[in-house]
This record gives C-alpha cells, structure tokens and sequence, in this order.
C-alpha cells in the first residue's frame, strides 16, 4: 500500500516536499516512481528512484528543480519540489511495480501498486 500527503496551495516560486509511505513492499528493494495528472492531461511520469542503487532519475520537464528520496527505515519515499510553477498545478502520485530491481521507467503501466494522490495548487 502507497499513501500519498503533503500536497498543499503554493505560491509560485515556492518550495514543497510529498511523502509516499509504503507498506507492504521492501522499500529497499523496489523503485518508487511519481507521477502527476493536472486537469485534463494523462498521467505524466515525472520522477523515480531506484531500488537498486537509489540514483533518481527526472523528466526533462522537471529536471533541476524536482528531486527524490527516500527513507528505507520510516518506509517512506519523498518528492522534493522547487521553484512551483504554475503548470506543476496536479494530483501528484506515488507508484512502485510489481517487481523488485526494476528499471527506472516514467510509463505508468510499468507501475503496479499506486496511491490515491495528493494534490498540489499552484497559485499566487
């Protein structure tokens, strides 16, 4: 089980950081992948970090102001957002597959267990 929170009203320029909790799943084991859906838009895979050796891997549409991390010991995942667009308005999700020592992937049908998401508002 993923439980996404976090989420909250940012101005823009501001900074935010989700939680992804996991249960179920050895956190140290699996990618964790984030993902966004703004309003009518698919699903876009924006960030992951991998079970295998922890590197974190971006979209180009959010590198450099987007990272990842995780706590293998509070079973916990994070995204860590800086400088808040107004585009990155969206129910942010968090995501693992249903194998361990996968690839690093931004598809969402690579992803198996999801959460409900949290969502983030961008506004001045």
């Amino acid at each position: 089980q993923l439980v996404e929170s976090g989420g909250a009203l940012v101005q823009p320029g501001g900074s935010l950081s989700l939680s992804c909790a996991v249960s179920g799943l050895s956190l140290a084991y699996y990618n964790i992948g984030w993902f966004r859906q703004a309003p009518g838009k698919e699903r876009e895979g924006i960030s992951c970090i991998s079970g295998r050796d922890g590197t974190q891997h971006h979209a180009d549409s959010v590198q450099g102001r987007f990272s990842v991390s995780r706590d293998n010991a509070k079973k916990a995942a994070y995204l860590h957002i800086n400088n808040l667009k107004l585009e990155d308005t969206a129910v942010y999700y968090c995501a693992a597959p249903l194998s361990p020592f996968s690839d690093c992937l931004f598809r969402p049908d690579q992803y198996h267990y999801w959460g409900q998401g949290t969502q983030v508002f961008v506004s001045s």
